[in-house]
């Protein structure tokens, strides 16, 4: 799938993985994703989802920081997120939020199914271990939408391999390289304050 990474990912990726400053960057990082999806659906669903959203995307934190510790790449470690989000918005019907036409799912899940498969991840199971032990929200579904999904914010194409968009603007495949140094107080959440504190 395509998506961007800049200076912001490569500090988010620092503060994720490291004690206290991480609780900051997760906190942020879910209010962003949660809001970004949340302007895709229509107004009457945004109140309904927002709970499921935030303990979702919540739990994808953890996933990304295993995908990282497994050895996969910053983007990929990114993607694999952004695709098990997918896996949940199709299961709902939410098709007006998902960032690939839903035709491209099995081809998704095949990419990283090794990753996947050690987690217990599936289609039907987007969260696999990485589920709160208290489940997740009750989300109302739209699975009509499923008869004829109408994917507008999605970008098809892109199923064979990350793609990623610099800083620059420019679109290379699997990621760009980690900077030497970065300023985690970069990432969503992190500042000096919270760094020292």
């Amino acid at each position: 799938m395509k998506i961007r990474q800049n200076v912001r990912h490569w500090a988010a990726k620092q503060a994720l993985t490291m004690p206290v400053v991480g609780e900051y960057a997760i906190d942020k990082l879910v209010d962003i994703h949660t809001s970004v999806f949340l302007d895709r659906a229509e107004e009457s669903y945004k109140d309904d989802r927002r709970e499921y959203l935030d303990v979702f995307f919540e739990a994808t934190m953890d996933t990304y920081v295993a995908a990282l510790e497994d050895g996969y790449p910053e983007a990929e470690a990114r993607e694999i997120t952004h695709i098990q989000a997918n896996f949940a918005f199709y299961n709902h019907g939410w098709t007006e939020m998902m960032e690939f036409p839903s035709d491209e799912l099995d081809v998704h899940y095949d990419r990283y199914a090794e990753f996947f498969e050690t987690y217990g991840i599936a289609i039907e199971d987007p969260l696999g271990e990485f589920e709160p032990a208290g489940g997740l929200p009750n989300a109302p579904s739209t699975p009509e939408r499923l008869e004829e999904p109408e994917h507008p914010y999605a970008e098809g194409g892109f199923e064979d391999d990350v793609y990623v968009e610099t800083g620059d603007g420019e679109l290379v495949v699997g990621g760009g390289e980690e900077p030497d140094e970065v300023d985690v107080e970069a990432a969503p959440g992190v500042d000096e304050e919270k760094i020292e504190g």
